[in-house]
């Protein structure tokens, strides 16, 4: 999905749109333009406002915006063991929504549907992948970063060769390609599984829900059709549970979830406590009723945290999970995947302009590398530190944790700074 978006917004970039372009994909060739008739597939992504951006340049988000999506415009966080909650609006920042659901499929549809047109410069190639690749050694890339005249050379499993000024490794946290260039990584599992699952609530909605459980988050998201999805972290064994539950079952687990533990209340400490800006106390929301799971069986996966220690080597760059892979709590995987394709079509387009060798190593490192190291690393520690903090559900941490979520909520502008931060702003 994310090299699919490198390779339209490489396209739809007046600089970049003439740069001979080969997409190769292991897998057989989706569907472009897929329907959405039917229940929402599993596999969704909560796109930002600045995802979105990246889109609509890409030419895309025409097929992707509601109904073929759903947007939401408030946001409810609040824990089981303390009464602390904290609540985002849209509006409150001046946007009309804070971020969309859309499945993964349709966006990998829309992206191929452009990507099809007739006059495209990309070369679609399903069903093929690599078996080795030669990169020009760091030697010759010389004190001014040049990569010279070598290229980088990719032999397919079919028995093709591919020569390029610029390999991308965009092909999730297993990265094949990120081995072949021997990049290493750092991280660790979490010994936790993420739980997936289209679910019939008793009145649709348009708020991001979010209960951090003894277990884990749990999620209850809006997708189309007034139906909604749920991302729950939770145990190994639990999430077995929970994927070989009957519908009914697994809706009674989710209400219970989100029901039990404390009852949120506002602190009367900060009664009446407002810092500088606007707006007014609005006290808790009770989530939606969920009725029953619909569409596909829940599935689970394990969660990794995984960082790669470089993203660039001469004619070679990571984008998305093959650089990145960040704990599914709030949604940002994805996006920043797609800040990394705007990152480096930002710096593949200063280089046509410039006249410069887009597989050049000192371009890439001081334009790609070095900014989207600093913006992924800050995104994956504060993610990190939330499920941290979050994970003890007694003791003074719990009752100071339900103090700060109020503390945060009293105070707009600093309220609002961390919401613009998540939406990419």
């Amino acid at each position: 999905m994310v090299g699919a978006a490198l390779a339209q917004a490489l396209r739809s970039n007046p600089w970049t749109s003439e740069l001979r372009l080969v997409l190769l994909d292991r897998q057989g060739q989706p569907e472009a333009g897929r329907s959405w008739q039917g229940p929402p597939e599993l596999r969704v992504s909560t796109v930002t406002p600045a995802s979105v951006a990246l889109l609509q340049q890409a030419q895309v988000w025409t097929d992707l915006q509601p109904p073929r999506s759903a947007g939401f415009n408030r946001m409810q966080v609040w824990d089981w063991a303390g009464s602390g909650y904290i609540q985002y609006s849209a509006s409150e920042v001046g946007l009309q929504h804070m971020g969309y659901v859309v499945e993964n499929s349709m966006i990998q549809g829309a992206l191929l549907k452009q990507l099809l047109q007739p006059g495209n410069t990309a070369k679609l190639m399903f069903k093929e992948s690599v078996s080795q690749m030669t990169l020009p050694p760091y030697s010759q890339s010389g004190l001014n970063g040049q990569s010279g005249n070598a290229l980088a050379s990719l032999q397919l499993e079919s028995g093709r060769q591919v020569r390029a000024r610029l390999v991308v490794g965009a092909d999730g946290a297993q990265s094949h390609m990120r081995s072949l260039a021997c990049l290493r990584t750092s991280g660790w599992a979490y010994g936790q599984h993420g739980v997936v699952a289209t679910v019939r609530t008793d009145v649709p909605h348009s708020t991001a829900w979010q209960r951090f459980l003894p277990r884990g988050p749990l999620a209850l998201l809006p997708v189309r059709d007034g139906l909604s999805s749920v991302v729950w972290t939770t145990s190994p064994r639990h999430a077995r549970e929970l994927t070989s539950a009957s519908p009914l079952a697994f809706a009674l687990a989710v209400n219970q979830a989100l029901s039990g533990g404390a009852t949120p209340a506002r602190n009367p400490l900060l009664a009446g406590v407002r810092g500088p800006g606007q707006g007014s106390e609005r006290p808790f929301h009770a989530p939606p009723q969920v009725v029953e799971s619909v569409g596909p069986s829940p599935r689970s996966f394990p969660l990794h945290l995984r960082h790669a220690g470089r993203y660039v080597r001469p004619r070679f760059a990571l984008v998305g999970d093959a650089a990145h892979a960040v704990h599914p709590l709030a949604g940002q995987g994805v996006n920043l995947g797609f800040g990394d394709v705007g990152a480096l079509v930002s710096t593949l387009a200063h280089a046509v302009e410039a006249g410069r060798d887009i597989g050049e190593l000192t371009l890439l490192e001081e334009m790609y590398e070095r900014p989207r190291q600093r913006a992924n690393v800050s995104m994956m520690a504060a993610l990190d530190a939330l499920k941290r903090v979050f994970v003890p559900q007694t003791g003074l941490l719990a009752t100071a944790r339900g103090l700060g979520l109020d503390a945060l909520n009293a105070f707009p502008l600093a309220k609002n700074r961390v919401m613009m931060y998540a939406m990419g702003e």
